[in-house]
């Protein structure tokens, strides 16, 4: 069974008049799907047939019954004029996904900080401490991908040299389909520095079976951040690349930045 649930641009938008449980003049007060879809969800369920979920929406849900028990979850958006077929040919299995999450998919509003607090603290991926319901970059595929020998051109380097990173990417399925690297930094304890900012990305296609190898370049910028003053600094200390298909898995290394430098804005 299919069921196609979400929201619409009439309910979510700056400084709409919405008066609907969940919103407050376009503001959002609950992530949760309208009760009504919830119990219809839960209807299906009963069937005891298998349940994809279908979600439209412009933006992230907390569907965490949905996680739960349905079989599959499809993210759409809000489709355009092919979204029908794009929707059917990917659950027919004639195309094989790899979209990943501009978003993170919190499991409650309470895990976010009230609307009025302006600080990036436990604010999107790079400074969220919780567990998210689905991590910024997440997206399932049916084939499965592998990475090893990740390597960096240096393991100490001085503040404004650039990094190189190079890995090799397997498919381990016996479908062909196309997988989305994903590389983040960690940076050093430093205050306002992310807990980790995507920095480098592409998306490659392999044969069932097939490896292939991935070159990714780090510019100076790359490396930086912005600091409490506001201005774009690279700053001393140890860094952690993390090169997968989301995060904050696949394989690690770490190197050091000596010295440091103040970038133009």
């Amino acid at each position: 069974m299919i069921a196609v649930v979400g929201i619409t641009s009439q309910l979510e938008g700056e400084e709409l008049r919405v008066n609907q449980p969940g919103f407050k003049g376009g503001d959002r007060t609950s992530l949760d799907l309208p009760q009504e879809e919830e119990d219809l969800l839960k209807a299906m369920k009963g069937t005891g047939k298998p349940l994809v979920v279908v979600l439209m929406n412009g933006s992230a849900l907390a569907v965490n019954w949905a996680a739960q028990h349905a079989n599959a979850i499809l993210e759409t958006w809000y489709a355009g004029e092919e979204g029908g077929t794009a929707i059917a040919e990917t659950l027919s299995g004639l195309n094989n996904p790899a979209g990943r999450l501009p978003v993170t998919f919190y499991k409650d509003i309470d895990q976010l900080p009230p609307f009025e607090d302006y600080s990036m603290k436990n604010r999107t991926y790079r400074y969220f401490t919780g567990a998210p319901l689905y991590p910024f970059g997440f997206g399932l595929s049916y084939s499965n991908y592998a990475y090893g020998n990740l390597k960096l051109s240096q393991s100490s380097l001085h503040a404004g040299d650039p990094l190189s990173v190079d890995v090799d990417v397997s498919n381990q399925s016996q479908r062909a389909g196309d997988e989305v690297v994903e590389l983040y930094l960690s940076y050093p304890r430093v205050p306002s520095a992310p807990i980790r900012a995507l920095r480098g990305f592409e998306r490659v296609h392999l044969a069932a079976g097939a490896r292939r190898h991935v070159h990714l370049d780090l510019s100076d910028r790359d490396l930086s951040l912005v600091n409490e003053s506001g201005d774009r600094v690279i700053t001393a200390g140890d860094y952690v690349i993390t090169v997968g298909g989301g995060q904050p898995g696949g394989v690690q290394a770490n190197f050091s930045i000596r010295g440091e430098q103040r970038l133009p804005e």
